[in-house]
């Protein structure tokens, strides 16, 4: 089961069972042994997994990444998602959020990453970019209508600078904010992930000009230590 990393969207496998096989170590042993072998930073970042309650949760319930959680969470306090919901995921991988959408009964369904992403359902996923000619196009085509969701988990490669991470971060999400506004269906919603810092003003400017109400929250499942939090902007006032 892959699963995220919230800065940069690591992958991992998970392990299924910890018991020791016939004449062989455990899994826990094994790792042990392959953890002398990683460098300081993997090493602390493969323990973060192992002992992360929301990672075992994902691969209990067959979520494919704990960044499931976030979408439930968010879901639960601000009523994104129904059974009329059309939904475009902009950096969709591994498949979390889709697989929420799909449970929650969405009507239509579509997202992008520039990684490839595994079938799910009658979801229309693409592998690209979201700002590559075309790809806006293709995104609206299949979900048949204007979305009344457009949600973006992406987040750029992290470089260990917090300011960098975060200005790269926000970036993304003005890409995402301006596809919003160019597609979404009156009184539409978008859900974004930022950094949290200060260089966010030209992207608030930019939602309250064309929303109704613009809040930031930073979902329980999102690590403490994460700078991560999630701007959401309801009431799509319409081009």
């Amino acid at each position: 089961m892959t699963t995220e990393d919230e800065d940069g969207k690591r992958r991992w496998k998970a392990p299924a069972d910890t018991r020791a096989p016939a004449g062989g170590r455990t899994l826990a042993q094994k790792e042990h042994v392959k953890k002398k072998k990683l460098s300081k930073s993997s090493r602390v970042w493969v323990e973060r997994q192992l002992n992360d309650p929301y990672v075992r949760r994902a691969k209990e319930a067959g979520y494919r990444a704990r960044a499931a959680y976030k979408l439930l969470e968010l879901d639960e306090k601000f009523g994104l998602l129904n059974r009329s919901s059309r939904v475009i995921d902009l950096g969709c991988a591994p498949g979390g959020w889709l697989q929420v959408a799909i449970e929650k009964g969405a009507a239509r369904i579509a997202g992008v990453d520039l990684l490839t992403v595994e079938p799910l359902g009658e979801a229309a996923i693409f592998l690209g970019d979201v700002a590559e000619p075309g790809m806006e196009g293709q995104l609206m085509a299949a979900l048949g209508d204007a979305p009344t969701l457009v949600l973006s988990d992406m987040a750029a490669d992290t470089t260990g600078h917090r300011q960098t991470d975060h200005v790269r971060t926000v970036g993304l999400a003005e890409i995402a904010a301006r596809f919003a506004i160019d597609n979404l269906a009156r009184g539409g919603t978008f859900v974004a992930k930022v950094f949290q810092g200060g260089a966010q003003g030209e992207l608030l400017d930019l939602l309250k000009d064309n929303f109704d109400e613009v809040r930031h929250w930073k979902p329980p499942s999102s690590r403490v230590a994460s700078p991560e939090t999630f701007v959401i902007a309801k009431g799509f006032r319409g081009r």
